[in-house]
């Protein structure tokens, strides 16, 4: 079972499962702040079995998984960037440090992951992110009307359109994915 929450125009209703009004965590609850004052339609989902990868997200969302933005944090020269990826690919860092002028990428551990996003790996929404420095996005992802999105916690996930994703995470559109073999 899974419950939502939509949200438009800063307006929150609250999650509920089996018929009981849910707290939302606190990084969900950061993400739904955001959300909520962004004029943007979005829904937050519940999922409680979670979603830990791209692949079983999709499926539990009823999606495609290149559907599925995987927000991924790189250590580019000492600075944060965070690459938004479609989850049927994978991120090139060569790539990802040109785009930001560095001399390379290193994906983030889970550690500094959470350090730099204020979100557990795995868990990373696109935004708020006020450590971040830069957040790119592959052009894959803006082929799709709607997009999903870690939203918090391994069980929250939003829905929202690729165009808004970009507005709302100030991302810079770019080719990010290894070349398909």
């Amino acid at each position: 079972m899974r419950s939502s929450s939509l949200l438009k125009g800063g307006v929150s209703v609250s999650l509920t499962l089996n018929g009981m009004a849910r707290t939302l965590p606190d990084a969900v609850e950061r993400v739904s702040a955001f959300l909520g004052q962004s004029g943007a339609e979005v829904r937050i989902e519940e999922f409680p079995a979670g979603t830990p990868t791209a692949a079983e997200a999709a499926r539990a969302v009823g999606c495609k998984l290149a559907q599925i933005v995987k927000s991924l944090v790189f250590d580019c020269d000492g600075r944060w960037v965070v690459a938004l990826i479609p989850g049927d690919r994978r991120a090139d860092p060569a790539k990802i440090a040109a785009a930001v002028g560095a001399s390379r990428a290193r994906i983030a551990s889970p550690e500094e992951v959470e350090r730099a996003t204020g979100f557990a790996a795995g868990a990373v929404a696109p935004f708020p992110l006020p450590r971040i420095e830069r957040v790119l996005v592959d052009h894959g992802l803006l082929a799709h009307k709607r997009v999903w999105v870690g939203a918090g916690s391994p069980r929250h996930m939003a829905v929202l359109s690729s165009a808004d994703l970009v507005r709302l995470a100030r991302a810079r559109p770019m080719d990010a994915v290894e070349t398909a073999a």
